[in-house]
């Protein structure tokens, strides 16, 4: 197999998405959010930039050779990506996992020729997946465990590639971002977008954002129980930097779900869970933004994958509104698609021929 061939090839298929604008009234104010559609990456997720970038800097540092097993704990995207990007380059996969993420999560992952490792709560849950995960290449030989929750290159593949196209994106169209928000699985998008934003546009803000139901970054554990599968999973990442972000930004799963719904049904934008939230986490910050400054506020945020992933779960079934909840009081002005940024992505072999 020619790896760098193969590899090259894979940098076709992830990053460089198109945008979102939408123009929203939230609670009497209006604001745009401009949302990276994750959905065009390789196998429909934001996790593939994350794993493309973190198998190229394993082979350029030996930690990864042809014949290695891929090993790594996940809720699913993460282990979507590594599993097709992995197969894709020759690699046979494990993937540790919670027993009770979404079922079309597992027959992904199984469909792409991947070994699955389900972990009940009684077991530990996702740090019991973790530690699985983590025995299993301590005791094995030719073995990369990527780490994806300690992992620099995780951050380093949103500081590179997802921040520098939201930023072309939005300028492009005359725009800069007020602030970014993202809820926080592995913390990478938050951390490596939010350091990139931060160097080139230094007011502006970044959020990270949890579910209100489950507030594992205020408390630092895990508190309750969440439906928004991929983001607060039962611990603070290791990558996550608190002290170096904005507030934290709460969204009720509930909430969450109504406003993936309606982004379907409304826009035909047929998204996940954790893209009900961020969006309804940018209009808090960006309504927020607009009763300090008194102008239109632009907030910048992910839709990470698609609905396809949750067929069986809540997200298809009627959801109660409640008292209180964002999604109901939001009306879709207009919706526009920006074009691609058309960058290209400085992987670590461009730098050491540099």
């Amino acid at each position: 197999m020619d790896r760098r061939a193969t590899l090259e090839s894979l940098h076709r298929l992830v990053g460089d998405t198109p945008m979102f604008e939408l123009q929203c009234r939230f609670r009497g104010v209006e604001v745009h959010v401009y949302a990276k559609h994750e959905t065009a990456n390789f196998t429909g997720s934001i996790k593939d930039r994350m794993a493309l970038h973190m198998i190229e800097c394993a082979y350029a540092s030996g930690d990864l050779r042809p014949g290695d097993r891929i090993v790594e704990a996940t809720s699913g995207n993460t282990g979507i990506a590594f599993s097709a990007i992995g197969r894709a380059l020759g690699h046979d996969v494990r993937i540790y996992m919670p027993d009770w993420m979404s079922r079309e999560r597992v027959l992904v992952i199984a469909s792409l020729g991947a070994e699955i490792i389900k972990v009940s709560k009684e077991e530990g849950g996702f740090l019991g997946s973790i530690a699985a995960a983590d025995a299993f290449a301590e005791t094995e030989a030719h073995v990369f465990a990527p780490h994806q929750f300690a992992s620099r290159a995780n951050v380093e593949a949103h500081r590179r590639g997802t921040g520098p196209e939201i930023l072309a994106q939005m300028e492009a169209v005359g725009a800069r971002p007020d602030a970014f928000v993202a809820g926080v699985g592995t913390g990478g998008t938050v951390m490596g977008v939010g350091a990139f934003l931060r160097e080139a546009v230094p007011q502006v803000r970044v959020h990270p954002l949890e579910p209100a139901n489950s507030p594992t970054l205020r408390t630092g554990n895990k508190v309750g129980q969440h439906r928004i599968q991929g983001i607060s999973d039962e611990f603070v990442p290791a990558i996550v930097d608190l002290g170096s972000l904005d507030a934290i930004v709460d969204v009720d799963d509930g909430d969450a779900i109504l406003m993936a719904q309606r982004l379907a049904k409304e826009l035909g934008i047929a998204v996940g869970i954790s893209s009900g939230a961020n969006l309804l986490g940018a209009l808090q910050v960006g309504a927020e933004l607009v009763a300090e400054r008194g102008v239109t506020a632009r907030v910048a945020t992910v839709f990470c994958d698609s609905n396809k992933k949750y067929l069986s779960t809540d997200l298809c079934r009627e959801e109660p509104v409640r008292e209180g909840f964002g999604a109901p009081q939001v009306e879709f002005v207009r919706c526009r698609v920006l074009e691609r940024a058309g960058l290209a992505f400085a992987t670590p072999s461009d730098e050491r021929s540099s």
